[in-house]
């Protein structure tokens, strides 16, 4: 009887004792086959089932997935930068190389598609030739006076080919920006001796203004002189025509002496008959 007892209870510590190690080996396990994933935001889970492209597509958060069947490939959806170099020819065939940077995401929906056709690596697969493609394009259609005078205008148009290129592989263009160009050494030379002309011309036309608003000034200044000197010239004459007439009644006044003047009658005009001593 007391072997029976013996042999159950040996029973039941060996079954307890294997509950006790069923604990770690089921977590070993758990750990080992990893059946949750979680896709951390601004991004997606691309679902692969034995490593071909699934359609779903798992958001943000903790999802579950089948051990050794399924593997998550998670993909970027957030807005990114992109800097970006392009060489193109102008429409007066001068060299040029463009700085770029473009703000684009992958298309959250089509992460999948993204990712079975393209790859990981998208931006050197696809963003990069496209950019210069649409570089070349359109600068094929200004001179290189025009991309600097027109930088907004062909920036615009650059973005709007490069939408258009992109959306067909689900990636979409947000921001597009001309950073700088890059010309030639002779083009460049060109450009500063055209500034340097400009701004002779505008000097010479300001110095223009300048000489000839002094001119004016100096003739209104002659006028007035003249006008003063001939007002000057006016009152002189006056004066001395006065000085003149004064100095000849002085002069009569001096010869006279002192008898008045005889006549004669017997007519109607009086005969005046002065004594002239001087004979």
């Amino acid at each position: 009887m007391n072997n029976e007892l013996e042999i159950e209870w040996s029973k039941l510590k060996k079954a307890g004792l294997m509950k006790y190690l069923m604990i770690p080996i089921v977590v070993v396990f758990v750990y080992l086959l990893n059946p949750f994933v979680t896709v951390p935001a601004g991004h997606r889970g691309v679902v692969l089932n034995f490593g071909a492209v699934s359609d779903k597509i798992m958001g943000e958060g903790l999802h579950l997935r089948i051990p050794i069947m399924q593997s998550i490939i998670k993909m970027d959806v957030q807005l990114q930068k992109s800097n970006t170099k392009a060489d193109a020819a102008t429409k007066d065939l001068q060299n040029t190389k463009f700085a770029i940077v473009i703000n684009y995401h992958v298309s959250p929906d089509k992460v999948n598609w993204v990712y079975q056709k393209i790859g990981a690596q998208y931006e050197d697969r696809i963003i990069d030739p496209n950019v210069e493609e649409a570089v070349k394009a359109i600068s094929a259609k200004y001179t290189a006076e025009q991309l600097i005078t027109k930088r907004q205008f062909v920036s615009e148009e650059i973005m709007a080919s490069l939408k258009a290129k992109l959306i067909v592989y689900n990636i979409v263009v947000d921001n597009f920006s001309i950073v700088d160009f890059e010309f030639s050494a002779q083009f460049a030379e060109a450009i500063e001796q055209k500034q340097a002309a400009e701004q002779m011309a505008l000097k010479a036309e300001r110095d223009l203004t300048r000489i000839t608003t002094e001119a004016k000034q100096k003739v209104e200044g002659a006028r007035a002189e003249a006008m003063s000197l001939r007002l000057k010239r006016m009152e002189v004459t006056t004066q001395l025509l006065e000085l003149k007439k004064i100095e000849a009644e002085m002069k009569a006044i001096e010869k006279w002496d002192g008898k008045l003047p005889t006549y004669t009658g017997g007519g109607a005009m009086p005969f005046l008959n002065i004594d002239n001593k001087n004979k």
